[in-house]
């Protein structure tokens, strides 16, 4: 079992190098921030809309498919049996609701009249129908479908988005494109550059914890363990030897990237710098500006929720 192919959420794609690769971390980063930030207070068809934007784009990026097919395969799949659940669970509210029906049953045949409020309360009620589907125990309120609606995407958005910004940007571009981002915070004197070399080191040790994790766990199969005449107490045992051992493995590769720097003579970052990047706004940049401008503009004119 390969955890860096069966778990790749989070892992960088070098090649290909697609579109989205070259756009300045800064605006992807901005990007990423709009796709979370825009599902607030946002109406069932701006979250429906955001999900299918992100597959749209994914598509016109042209990341290859074995890239893309499982991640996006298997949250389609939670997120849609997350809908199918939530949809058909109790209405939330709790609230028994009578249809408004006047109490004088002689209006409903009086002849139509446009004029009349009383008809016109009818026609509405005709029309409006709180209950979407009822057949046995199934039942689907407009309520928990919205309630299902909202669950559904912002698992997908907030897990999928965060995913495809990973995917198509290094993480030293990402560090570089935050530290370029709090500068202002300098006047506040934050150790900004203290704070971009840790969220490096941080990215990059994320592969080396999924490598020690797959080694590991190959290394308890291929003992063929007998795990019923262990039992639950020898199970418990064992995962926490393979646990500790896995911290062991993990100080020791920190030891070495820490023994590392120190030859290379990495002291301090403000005295040891590394510019990775030359962040400067291109033309495909502005590009991606001027459409995040006009993704809030439609955002406030049709996601607002009333």
């Amino acid at each position: 079992m390969d955890l860096l192919r069966s778990l790749p959420l989070g892992l960088y794609l070098e090649q290909p190098q697609t579109w989205l690769h070259k756009i300045d971390p800064r605006v992807k980063f901005a990007w990423l921030m709009s796709f979370l930030t825009s599902y607030v207070l946002a109406n069932s068809f701006w979250r429906v809309l955001l999900v299918v934007f992100l597959i749209i784009t994914t598509l016109m990026a042209r990341i290859p498919r074995r890239v893309w097919q499982q991640q996006m395969g298997w949250l389609l799949i939670l997120s849609f049996f997350v809908l199918a659940i939530a949809a058909i669970s109790p209405d939330p509210l709790g609230v028994d609701y009578q249809p408004r029906l006047p109490a004088n049953e002689q209006i409903l045949t009086q002849p139509l009249n446009s004029n009349n409020p009383v008809q016109k309360q009818v026609d509405e009620q005709k029309k409006y129908s709180y209950v979407l589907f009822h057949t046995g125990p199934v039942k689907v309120t407009r309520r928990s479908l919205d309630l299902a609606i909202s669950l559904s995407t912002i698992i997908f958005t907030v897990i999928y988005s965060t995913n495809l910004y990973l995917l198509t940007t290094a993480p030293e571009e990402i560090t570089s494109g935050i530290e370029s981002l709090m500068q202002p915070l300098r006047r506040f004197k934050w150790p900004v550059t203290e704070i971009a070399l840790t969220l490096t080191l941080s990215l990059r040790f994320i592969p080396l914890v999924l490598e020690e994790v797959q080694n590991l766990f190959r290394s308890v199969m291929t003992r063929a363990i007998n795990w019923k005449k262990l039992g639950l107490k020898g199970a418990f045992k064992v995962w926490m030897t393979v646990a500790e051992r896995l911290l062991e493995n993990l100080l020791l590769r920190a030891e070495q990237m820490a023994n590392a720097m120190m030859v290379r003579g990495f002291t301090s970052p403000n005295e040891h710098r590394v510019q990775w990047h030359d962040l400067r706004l291109k033309g495909r940049d502005w590009l991606a500006i001027a459409t995040l401008i006009l993704f809030w503009g439609v955002r406030l004119a049709i996601g607002t929720k009333t």
